[in-house]
């Protein structure tokens, strides 16, 4: 049986108000699809730059939400969205 991850939501927040939201995308299966890491720096494969321009597009499809930091891993991307 899989176990399940603990919930970090806040209790009683209202998640749909304006606000500044980390957010974490993970791959299926946590599978390296987005490059690889060489020298401590994060070199983007061609499915890296995809989700790249796919997450500075957000605003032109939501022009509600802005962007903040981010940074793409070999299996993640995190990030800040600003939902005014």
């Amino acid at each position: 049986m899989k176990k399940r991850r603990r919930s970090i939501r806040l209790n009683n927040y209202d998640y749909s108000q304006s606000g500044a939201y980390f957010i974490t995308i993970c791959t299926y299966k946590r599978r390296y699809l987005f490059g690889e890491i060489v020298e401590k720096n994060m070199i983007l494969n061609e499915a890296g730059i995809i989700a790249q321009k796919c997450w500075n597009n957000i605003p032109n499809h939501l022009p509600e939400v802005s962007l903040d930091e981010y940074t793409i891993m070999p299996n993640h991307v995190h990030g800040i969205l600003i939902i005014q």
